[in-house]
């Protein structure tokens, strides 16, 4: 599975930096290092939307207060 998170600077100044931080403890505490990778980009083209996830294509919008909610729904559960 391949999450991309937006570290842009609208996503940054919403917490892109924090929604990364989450996700690589939550990948580590759950021994998800063989079957996730995380990665960051520039722009997923939705700046308005919040920290701009994409999980294997599909786009997300992810807040930090949201991260760990998101990551057991959407990653966890379907690794």
């Amino acid at each position: 599975m391949k999450i991309t998170v937006c570290i842009g600077s609208s996503c940054h100044i919403k917490g892109s930096r924090q929604v990364v931080e989450s996700f690589q403890s939550l990948i580590k505490q759950n021994n998800l290092g063989d079957k996730v990778e995380l990665g960051g980009t520039f722009c997923l083209g939705q700046c308005q939307q919040g920290v701009c996830v994409s999980v294997d294509g599909e786009f997300h919008s992810v807040s930090p207060e949201t991260a760990e909610e998101f990551f057991l729904k959407e990653i966890q559960e379907k690794v």
